[in-house]
């Protein structure tokens, strides 16, 4: 397992069910049982979904008398959209870049095919 938190968030959610898991929270709190309910697997493999879950830091238990709630980390989701968001302002960055060498080609084509109004800009 990478020993990195962004790793484990990522590996974390590779798994489709999880995503699922993670979406269900995002809705509220709710019981390892009520998260097993719509799936045909048992208690203990949603327990073992969790408990990959919780320690990429994406979700935490509490104990509420005999209930234990699983609850969503939601900050967790700064860490992945900060490094999104990086690579997402370099790549609009090399899209602004070609989109420049592409309006200067097409400048050249235009002057190259019509000489005489390029000449008198």
């Amino acid at each position: 397992m990478p020993d990195d938190q962004l790793s484990r968030v990522f590996a974390a959610l590779a798994d489709p069910t999880r995503r699922d898991i993670v979406g269900r929270l995002a809705v509220g709190d709710a019981t390892v049982g009520q998260l097993a309910a719509p799936y045909d697997v048992t208690v203990q493999a949603v327990s073992k979904h969790l408990r990959v879950l919780e320690d990429a830091g994406l979700v935490s238990r509490t104990r509420d008398a005999q209930r234990r709630p699983c609850h969503l980390e939601a900050e967790v989701f700064d860490l992945m959209t900060k490094w999104i968001e990086r690579y997402q302002r370099q790549a609009e960055e090399r899209y602004q870049r070609l989109d420049a060498v592409l309006a200067r080609l097409q400048d050249d084509e235009q002057q190259q095919t019509d000489p005489d109004e390029g000449a008198a800009s």
